[in-house]
């Protein structure tokens, strides 16, 4: 199936307001949600959060006061279709429940862009990001499985697998290796959009770990918030610096419209909840008029016409689905990597002196760390750690559960 948002007729701009009992929408029923469905509203929340903080840096440093008056007009509309996204997650979900949702769209969404992507750097980038966020939601689950009666196993649907990853311990890097290079704006507009896709999850996860990491009474739960946000951090920057630094203003404006213009169109080709399914068909038809209205704004600002750098139609939908197999290979093949600026290098490769045992010194000191440390409790509480491991022992040697063995 194909689709392409400008050839489309949807809300019109001045209809896309809506009430505040329209905005405060029901949430989801956490014991019958589909995980897919949940990572697609975290992904979309993202998407959303990331369009408006884009569209008020674009005003900031715009001297325009009828561009301004623009951008204000689609701000407002975006940060209603953010509140319907994240209104949709119920109090019912704890935070930790909630987290281990951000990872599983961490694992699974990172997985599908890296078998898609054509670039073979920007492939290279996500599948090392992808190891990182793997061992996240390991250490997470572990948390929760301390602290709440849910298992992590029937959050994820057994559709992830849990265990460890490139263990979080080792994934403080020195800030100057975490820039990639750029891509190129002249390239496969995929490349492009998976990055702004990546870019606004990671960036969603980052901002919800800084904001919700201290609400924990338990301080070894403070302190693996504290841990994994600053990782998020570097996986922003990481991320970020793939986006082409060469586009205009304008232009950005546009792909952001564009890429929620894709998500919102794939999320409604693979929803299985007919009533979140018509929350994306709904917010799918204001991104046409908006993409539109940002196609003029960037003609007036630019003098030329930007659709020249979109393809004809939208890429292949973007699917959740499992990447089991996809994982274990990347984990049998890269879980020894690290960051040397812009390339990615065995650890035993870099040189005796190096920024990376330096920076990991100054952070991890002589410990506890945190993310070690959770592991330690489950073990001495339980006589092992919690793992999900469907497709057999864990394809890393060092990494198998010694206790299960």
């Amino acid at each position: 199936m194909t689709f392409n948002p400008l050839a489309e007729t949807g809300i019109p701009l001045d209809q896309q307001l809506r009430t505040w009992s329209e905005l405060n929408v029901e949430p989801y029923d956490t014991r019958s949600v589909d995980p897919y469905t949940r990572c697609r509203i975290i992904v979309m929340n993202g998407a959303e959060m990331e369009s408006q903080w884009f569209s008020h840096q674009f005003a900031r440093h715009c001297p325009d006061l009828d561009i301004k008056r623009k951008l204000a007009e689609g701000r407002r509309i975006e940060q209603q279709q953010q509140k319907v996204c994240n209104w949709l997650i119920p109090a019912t979900e704890d935070v930790l429940e909630v987290t281990i949702g951000y990872e599983q769209v961490a694992v699974d969404l990172t997985a599908w862009i890296a078998r898609q992507e054509p670039d073979p750097y920007a492939r290279q980038a996500y599948e090392f990001g992808l190891l990182e966020d793997f061992d996240h939601l390991y250490r997470y689950a572990n948390l929760l499985d301390l602290k709440n009666p849910r298992k992590a196993a029937e959050l994820v649907g057994e559709l992830t697998e849990i265990m460890p990853g490139r263990p979080t311990i080792d994934e403080h890097r020195h800030p100057h290796d975490d820039i990639r290079k750029p891509l190129s704006k002249d390239g496969d507009p995929r490349s492009v959009m998976h990055a702004m896709t990546i870019t606004a999850a990671e960036q969603q996860t980052m901002n919800f770990y800084n904001n919700v990491g201290n609400r924990p009474e338990d301080p070894l739960a403070r302190a693996l918030y504290l841990e994994i946000a600053q990782i998020e951090e570097q996986h922003v920057t990481h991320y970020e610096s793939l986006l082409p630094p060469d586009t205009t203003w304008a232009e950005r404006l546009v792909m952001h419209e564009y890429n929620e213009c894709w998500l919102y169109w794939s999320f409604a080709q693979t929803e299985t909840d007919p009533r979140i399914k018509q929350v994306w068909e709904t917010h799918l038809a204001m991104e046409i008029e908006q993409l539109k209205a940002a196609v003029e704004l960037a003609k007036k600002m630019d003098g030329k016409d930007p659709t020249a750098m979109l393809p004809d139609t939208l890429p292949e939908a973007m699917t959740f689905e499992t990447n089991k197999d996809f994982v274990r290979k990347v984990l049998h093949e890269q879980v020894n990597l690290t960051g040397n600026l812009t390339e990615f290098v065995p650890v035993s490769e870099l040189p005796a002196e190096n920024r990376y045992a330096w920076y990991r010194e100054q952070v991890n000191g002589t410990g506890p760390v945190p993310s070690e440390e959770i592991i330690d409790r489950h073990r001495q509480e339980t006589g092992d750690e919690y793992r999900l491991e469907t497709e057999g022992p864990h394809p890393v040697e060092a990494l198998r559960n010694k206790a299960a063995e």
